[in-house]
């Protein structure tokens, strides 16, 4: 069974259909109580890297350079592979992330990235 992967703001109210919710940045979404978030799990290390992320900046412009450096990082970062295998029996699975940019933002990267790795 292949999990369907959605991607949800931070400050969105959990909905019972997210499923298995996963915050994948390596802050804290600031303003939002541990509760609020309503978390199966907080996984860190599927978020880009301290370098990458403050290179990219959330800058729309560096957007399509961010997408290729975090796809790198995705491909040899083993917590991914771990994430996916252990996770493979979930229905649904939400990536729970921080940035206000809806249209620019790791969690996009990371629900395509996932799907293939699912796929495959």
């Amino acid at each position: 069974m292949i999990p369907v992967i959605r991607i949800k703001r931070a400050y969105e109210k959990p909905l019972k259909k997210d499923g298995y919710r996963v915050l994948v940045d390596r802050l804290w979404p600031r303003g939002v109580e541990k509760e609020e978030l309503e978390l199966s799990e907080w996984a860190k290390d599927l978020a880009p890297s301290v370098h990458l992320r403050k290179w990219w900046g959330h800058d729309p412009a560096m957007w399509v350079e961010f997408q290729k450096q975090y796809r790198k990082e995705l491909q040899h970062n083993r917590a991914v592979d771990n994430f996916v295998e252990n996770h493979k029996d979930k229905k649904t699975i939400t990536l729970v992330y921080g940035a206000k940019d809806v249209e620019h933002n790791h969690a996009i990267v990371l629900q395509q990235y996932m799907e293939q790795q699912y796929i495959s």
